[in-house]
């Protein structure tokens, strides 16, 4: 039988306390928005169970436009951005490429020196973006950061597949397509989600550039709703606190489903053993 060392048992212990601690507030909060009596106290079942709060997120318009508006823009948000900065990586990769350099410096430089506030507003008025919810969607599609990860990642794949490539006849953008992209999974699963999370939970955007009410997205309004006490009206008797964690629960559950799926490809070597030197 394997000996069980003191470190061993010790270690296991704070892991399941830290875990408890990180537990502990999410299951409140989860129980809660199934109370249909508002609660302060930690209860680890909620009282009367009602499905109320989630029903009247998803069948009243001013909470269920904001969640389908959250939900769209995020799709096509993460999209639009995984194209372009795969794209820009992989074409800043290419040693070869005339100005690679300048184009490099002129990205970088965005990094360290912006506009400011209201020269954006000003250039996000002119394109007729302002109270438009697809401002969520273009001011997260290039990310310049994101564009230099896939970069680093796509000069790591071993020069001998493009060569193998180029022998093969592919083109430039077969190869990007059918040898860069098969092995990027793990590249695109880490920077999708890094796109997604940044435009679902995107606050200031809203709150700067849009004041029409069918146009915010889910965060605005459930800010609105926990800090101000925004209730919509609603055909349920439904406790304003069980309304407000029903909410944030809409508002955490997608990541922490889609989390575990692509765990996997965070600490996945993709290109291990497809090339043989």
């Amino acid at each position: 039988m394997k000996k069980i060392h003191l470190f061993d048992v010790i270690n296991y212990l704070v892991f399941i306390l830290i875990a408890l601690f990180i537990l502990m507030p999410i299951w409140k909060v989860l129980c809660d928005s199934f109370n249909a009596v508002g609660v302060y106290q930690f209860q680890l079942f909620p009282n009367k169970p009602t499905l109320d709060g989630y029903r009247t997120i998803f069948e009243t318009k001013a909470l269920a436009r904001p969640l389908l508006n959250s939900v769209i823009t995020t799709i096509c948000g993460t999209l639009l951005g995984l194209i372009l900065c795969t794209l820009g990586g992989y074409v800043l990769a290419q040693t070869d490429m005339p100005g690679r350099g300048g184009i490099a410096f002129f990205l970088l430089f965005t990094m360290i020196f912006s506009g400011g506030m209201i020269p954006e507003y000003l250039v996000m008025k002119q394109l007729g973006l302002t109270d438009n919810m697809w401002i969520l969607v273009l001011k997260h599609g290039i990310n310049v950061y994101n564009i230099v990860l896939m970069k680093n990642f796509f000069e790591g794949i071993p020069e001998s597949l493009y060569e193998a490539a180029k022998i093969d006849g592919c083109t430039p953008m077969g190869i990007f397509l059918k040898i860069v992209l098969p092995l990027s999974k793990a590249a695109l699963a880490s920077i999708g989600l890094m796109y997604a999370v940044s435009v679902w939970n995107d606050y200031s955007t809203v709150k700067i550039y849009i004041v029409n009410p069918d146009q915010i997205n889910f965060q605005y309004k459930l800010r609105n709703l926990v800090m101000d006490g925004d209730t919509p009206t609603t055909s349920y008797k439904v406790a304003t606190q069980t309304l407000q964690y029903a909410g944030i629960i809409c508002a955490i559950l997608p990541f922490m489903i889609a989390y575990p799926f692509l765990q996997q490809y965070f600490v996945k070597g993709v290109n291990i053993g497809a090339v043989k030197e």
